[in-house]
């Protein structure tokens, strides 16, 4: 697949929405929608690199700089120093080392990754979870979103990213399924995990901080998923926990994600368009 054009609308403050890993911008269609129209954010949302649709890996040994390079130069091309930078797992992790960049106005973390040390449980225990998915990737891979009909595998599909059985939509379901199993950055990135501690000197972040946790999380499930940020994040970060949704909450709840954004965007803002904080 060419690289796909990003999501880009509205006009406003400068909001930059990242995806969680296997997928795509797709997961963030509905709330860029949402925010764009309320008419006082300017919404991108790209596809990473090594991921369907976003630009192809410079190196088999893909680092965690590489996809934060590849948003910078992003940032760059719309004359964006700064913006408001939202992301979700591993575009969680991207955003986190986007702010050490000084890059954000604000850094909103939904269900992070990279809440470990060097040599940790929790980054063994995330890094099993994906390689015991690889089986159902390469099916799913051969089938097509028609693997969602196979009878099981629908529940299979919802369990690593939904929190209640029946999930996202059907059509939702089906891009996730085609992203994941397009995704040439699958074993680049679980060799990275592996190899690499994960982020650091939290308790140094400058700017406006929330961190977004998900009551039915699976791939970083409570407490011990995200007790790395709530022990290493400054006092200050405000924590807020969602009930009910799984890993990948804007699926299930977009309405909410929405709300929580501009919310908080709107508190470190002002009204010349420069962040406060």
């Amino acid at each position: 697949m060419a690289p796909r054009e990003p999501i880009h609308r509205g006009t406003g403050e400068p909001i930059v929405l990242l995806h969680p890993f296997l997928c795509s911008q797709n997961v963030w269609r509905t709330v860029a929608d949402q925010l764009a129209d309320t008419e006082r954010f300017e919404v991108f949302a790209p596809t990473m690199v090594g991921h369907h649709g976003g630009p192809k890996s410079p190196t088999w040994l893909l680092h965690t700089e590489v996809l934060v390079d590849d948003i910078e130069h992003r940032m760059d091309q719309l004359g964006w120093d700064t913006a408001h930078i939202v992301g979700n797992s591993l575009g969680g992790w991207v955003a986190f080392e986007l702010e050490r960049r000084g890059r954000a106005r604000t850094l909103t973390a939904i269900a992070p990754a990279g809440g470990w040390p060097h040599h940790s449980l929790s980054k063994y225990e995330t890094v099993l979870k994906f390689i015991m998915g690889g089986p159902a990737l390469i099916a799913a891979r051969l089938l097509g979103p028609r693997i969602l009909n196979v009878p099981g595998a629908r529940r299979l599909a919802t369990l690593p990213v939904s929190g209640p059985a029946d999930g996202p939509s059907q059509s939702d379901l089906a891009a996730l399924v085609e992203d994941a199993t397009h995704c040439s950055a699958y074993l680049q990135l679980l060799v990275k995990t592996l190899r690499m501690p994960g982020l650091l000197e939290l308790a140094s972040l400058g700017a406006p901080t929330q961190l977004v946790l998900c009551e039915k999380d699976r791939v970083f499930p409570t407490p011990r998923g995200n007790r790395y940020f709530l022990t290493h994040l400054p006092d200050e970060a405000r924590v807020v926990r969602l009930d009910g949704v799984g890993h990948i909450p804007m699926l299930e709840a977009p309405g909410a994600i929405t709300e929580l954004i501009a919310d908080f965007v709107d508190d470190h803002s002002t009204p010349s368009g420069k962040a406060i904080g």
